[in-house]
């Protein structure tokens, strides 16, 4: 069995926020870390993702939402030495002005690495963080497949994403 380790990204996702649902419903599914809400420090999350990875041997599908984009590329630019088989990166910030919540956090810059597994990267047209052209990029750079998922904004709670069928079906094929 493959696990799932959810990496969410600066807001603690809601009851009704895919994420969430999907923490709740599938039982190979872990946080990485458990979503702890802002502040959003990328040196705990890299620790947080990089201690989820390590504590098995079993492989493994990264799925991040948003900033937990960020800490998966960070990760994998700086860590990446377990058992990651894919990552579903699903609407990525554009950071390149981001400063970073604490002064002594890493600095946001996104990492322009081809990442060392298999990715998709799920873009909407209507994102208010990210311009379709920026996913496109982050793409390329990642060496990403580019999913248009059309206008679905953050893809989040706030703009009706609750279930996410779509979702389930790119896991199933990285699985």
């Amino acid at each position: 069995m493959t696990r799932g380790l959810l990496v969410p990204g600066r807001g603690i996702p809601r009851p009704e926020h895919w994420l969430r649902q999907w923490a709740d419903t599938h039982p190979e599914y872990r946080w990485a870390p458990e979503p702890p809400g802002p502040p959003l420090i990328l040196n705990d999350r890299v620790a947080a993702l990089h201690a989820a990875v390590s504590e098995s041997e079993e492989s493994a599908i990264i799925i991040a939402h948003s900033a937990g984009c960020i800490t998966t590329a960070v990760w994998a630019a700086a860590n990446h030495a377990g058992p990651v088989r894919a990552a579903l990166l699903v609407t990525p910030p554009c950071v390149r002005s981001f400063e970073p919540d604490d002064p002594s956090d890493i600095p946001w810059p996104v990492i322009r690495r081809t990442l060392p597994f298999r990715s998709v990267l799920v873009a909407s047209r209507n994102d208010p963080y990210t311009t379709f052209a920026q996913f496109e990029q982050l793409a390329e750079d990642w060496g990403a497949d580019l999913v248009d998922a059309g206008a679905v904004g953050h893809l989040d709670s706030a703009t009706g994403f609750g279930p996410w069928p779509d979702g389930e079906r790119l896991v199933g094929r990285l699985g």
